[in-house]
């Protein structure tokens, strides 16, 4: 999916987040949204997904070709982050079962599959609220990895992920970037280490804007 952001712009009261912002995402690309903690990072990715409202500005969605209405954007995205949950009362076999009814996993990859891919053979009928937080972070991370989407938005991914975590992360986020629109929130180097764009929110900050 391309996005085109054209002055993007957003504020919560009087004060703005980030100020004219014009960049284009294109499919095939990673990049790396950077800023220290507090600098707007998440608010970036939320207002890029069309979950928030700009300010000001104009984001145009295309896939295939084809305009996208922001309505029909959620569809087409696949999104990890710390604040996002999951619905911790069902087992992981069930999990995926409901989960994948409105968000497909990629052509060929069954929900057994994939919790082979994220090493929790040992938990498929286990209750999710029972997941150590490190064990819940993989889950999330795998069902975006591995939805059939081509918009993919990872916030600071390696959260409550130990090194074995990480190095479980990196490998599975190069595997399955090719082609799609991927965005990276973090200051953790390690993290959008495949990211070959950065773009840092403080470079459209209320001091940079005139």
């Amino acid at each position: 999916m391309q996005i085109e952001a054209n002055g993007l712009s957003k504020r919560y009261l009087r004060e703005w987040i980030f100020r004219d912002l014009t960049h284009t995402f294109r499919p095939g690309s990673a990049t790396a949204i950077l800023g220290p903690n507090g600098s707007g990072k998440s608010t970036l990715l939320n207002t890029l997904s069309g979950q928030l409202l700009p300010s000001q500005g104009t984001l145009t969605y295309t896939w295939q070709g084809q305009p996208v209405a922001v309505d029909d954007v959620p569809r087409l995205l696949a999104y990890c982050a710390p604040y996002l949950e999951v619905v911790e009362e069902l087992t992981l076999t069930e999990l995926l079962h409901f989960h994948t009814r409105f968000k497909p996993l990629r052509p060929g990859l069954t929900p057994q599959k994939l919790i082979e891919l994220m090493y929790l053979e040992n938990s498929r009928h286990k209750l999710v609220r029972d997941f150590s937080s490190g064990m819940k972070q993989r889950l999330k991370l795998g069902l975006a990895l591995y939805a059939d989407a081509p918009l993919l938005l990872l916030d600071e991914p390696t959260t409550n992920l130990d090194r074995a975590g990480v190095a479980w992360y990196l490998e599975h986020a190069r595997a399955t970037i090719a082609g799609r629109t991927v965005l990276v929130s973090s200051n953790v180097p390690e993290e959008y280490e495949f990211c070959s764009e950065h773009l840092s929110v403080t470079d459209f900050g209320a001091k940079a804007a005139r």
